[in-house]
């Protein structure tokens, strides 16, 4: 499944993930979810893709951080979860506009429901990170504040007030998804 957005919005990667879980849950009955950025690439093929009891985050050595875990909370690149996972943590947030925050938020949301990351061990969880640019994308610098109430929005932000319209091109080798998200929640002032 390829997803692209469209409109004037500002990048939401946290969205998108979401878009893409609905979507796939649409496709087929699945179990395991894997979210996985593009411009990390597994340096070992034995890093098994896959899920269990708990949620999992196979990106756990990035060349780019000298194969060191940036911080404990560290959540991004590549996670998995059991789709009765995501759905209790509400998936990603959605008010995360920009680059930054939502993988530190969804580290909060599993969390908050119970659940402790696994992480796979000595050199399975390897990835190279291509060098990229976001041409005209900014971080996002609300992103400090919506962390501080990741518990109060868990369920108000998420899945459950996901707005998206699609365009859905079904080909015989991919379906390709393209989407304009629409903002939902009230400004971050308002937390």
């Amino acid at each position: 499944m390829s997803l692209n957005r469209t409109g004037t919005q500002p990048f939401n990667r946290a969205m998108l993930f979401n878009v893409g879980f609905k979507e796939a849950m649409k496709d087929s009955v699945w179990d395991c979810v894997i979210f996985h950025d593009v411009d990390h690439l597994p340096e070992n093929d034995r890093n098994y893709y896959g899920c269990g009891e708990m949620p999992r985050h196979f990106a756990a050595k990035l060349d780019k951080y000298m194969y060191i875990l940036p911080y404990k909370e560290f959540f991004g690149g590549v996670s998995g979860l059991t789709v009765e996972q995501f759905r209790k943590i509400n998936g990603f947030p959605n008010a995360f506009w920009g680059w930054g925050g939502e993988d530190d938020d969804l580290w909060n949301r599993v969390h908050y429901a119970g659940y402790n990351v696994t992480r796979p061990e000595g050199d399975l969880g390897k990835y190279k990170s291509i060098p990229h640019h976001h041409r005209g994308e900014v971080q996002f610098l609300g992103r400090y504040k919506l962390l501080r109430y990741s518990k109060e929005r868990q369920y108000i932000d998420g899945l459950n007030n996901l707005i998206y319209m699609p365009k859905i091109l079904v080909d015989r080798l991919y379906t390709n998804i393209s989407v304009n998200l629409m903002p939902e929640l009230a400004p971050i002032e308002d937390y």
